[in-house]
């Protein structure tokens, strides 16, 4: 089986903010996005896109408190068989005419390709009790708390 992506657009991460920027046959599929307060990014880890990470199936450990040895699918690493992220970021505002989403945060690096953009749906994005290892439970509850505080899952393996 062959299975083909094609980016829609590029992640614009600077010092002026963090925007999606559409290719101009996509822009139509902006339409009726405006009132979701967030989307859901999907973008490839292109800048982390080999044969050595995508036959990386473990790690050691790559937060704190983490186990020692973890497998990529309980990680939320770049290296991993098909590189691809999920982000949810907050929504500033939409530029229909030229293909501009304007978002408060994505972790990805300027000029990495999106790959579609769903709206964020609490029926389908939000579970009211989600239960996670001991090891990250201190972690922040919400995106928002993410941003706003120093995070306890930094990275180990330097």
């Amino acid at each position: 089986m062959n299975y083909q992506v094609k980016a829609i657009g590029k992640v614009r991460n600077d010092e002026s903010g963090a925007y999606i920027q559409l290719e101009p046959e996509y822009i139509p599929g902006l339409k009726a996005l405006e009132g979701f307060s967030h989307i859901n990014v999907i973008w490839w880890f292109s800048d982390c896109d080999n044969d050595v990470e995508r036959n990386e199936l473990q790690s050691g450990q790559p937060y704190k408190n983490a186990p020692k040895v973890m497998g990529v699918f309980a990680t939320r690493s770049p290296a991993r068989p098909n590189p691809i992220a999920l982000t949810t970021s907050e929504v500033i505002s939409i530029d229909l005419d030229n293909g501009i989403i304007h978002i408060t945060f994505i972790d990805a690096n300027n000029n990495t390709p999106v790959l579609d953009i769903k709206p964020y749906t609490p029926s389908f994005d939000r579970v009211e009790t989600p239960g996670v290892p001991a090891w990250c439970s201190e972690w922040p509850k919400s995106t928002e708390v993410s941003g706003a505080c120093n995070p306890v899952w930094v990275v180990y393996n330097e």
